[in-house]
């Protein structure tokens, strides 16, 4: 043990974030598959924007975060990872999975721009895998000359996962999009999101037609899969209920 760090440590809360994602179910399974925008309100007294200088020369961060949503739930020695089918398990260090000893995550995102208002910082992100509130407890600059190793091994998950279900939209969910502000965007993104099909990994193939559902911002969606095709049957909007993340 290095003198002078005792056995247990806390860490401070640094900033929050603001996801159009208030729920597990949907997210993607890892940052950058989709560039959902959301941001960081950092949180006083790292909320300065001396500690930001020189940030906006970057075009991606690091971010360490909680999964604070799984904390309740403890970790685990071996678990399932989604890119084995839920079927395989895996010692949890060699998985990136929120059911960890300390519940730290890290995701790379890019960084759209910074905001500075009445002395108070606002980062404006993309590519987020995060839910909405998720507590940010560093931020560090992505370095590519080190960061991106060439030749590097990754085991089971070698690949990037590729969409794997065609995204279609009812009549109904299309004319609920076009009566929104910035429908077309949310269209896009709402296509990306489903078409990473994040249902369960058992729970995909045959059997009954069974409608999906995710919350994204204040908007319920709702699909159906046949095949390799999602038909996205609704799109209602949730009233009293926002996120603002652009």
């Amino acid at each position: 043990m290095t003198a002078g760090y005792a056995d247990g440590f806390s860490l401070q809360v640094i900033g929050r974030v603001r996801s159009p994602f208030p729920e597990k179910f949907g997210i993607p399974r890892q940052p950058g598959l989709v560039d959902v925008p959301a941001s960081i309100e950092m949180l006083p007294p790292f909320d300065v924007p001396e500690m930001f200088e020189g940030l906006e020369e970057f075009s991606h961060l690091w971010l360490n975060f909680i999964f604070n949503a799984c904390q309740e739930q403890g970790w685990k020695k071996k678990v399932r990872p989604p890119r084995l089918g839920g079927n395989a398990s895996k010692g949890v260090f060699a998985t990136r999975s929120p059911f960890r000893p300390n519940h730290l995550g890290l995701s790379v995102v890019k960084l759209d721009r910074i905001e500075i208002a009445d002395g108070y910082v606002k980062l404006y992100i993309l590519g987020a895998d995060l839910l909405d509130g998720t507590p940010i407890v560093d931020i560090k600059p992505y370095v590519s000359y080190t960061d991106s190793v060439s030749g590097a091994c990754s085991g089971f998950a070698g690949e990037a996962p590729g969409t794997t279900l065609e995204v279609v939209f009812s009549p109904q969910a299309d004319e609920v999009l076009k009566m929104l502000p910035q429908g077309e965007a949310l269209k896009g993104q709402i296509a990306a999101l489903v078409s990473l099909d994040p249902r369960p990994a058992y729970q995909r193939g045959g059997g009954q037609a069974r409608t999906w559902g995710m919350r994204f911002s204040n908007l319920d969606i709702h699909w159906q899969v046949d095949g390799d095709q999602a038909l996205v049957t609704g799109v209602d909007v949730v009233q009293g209920i926002s996120i603002n993340s652009v």
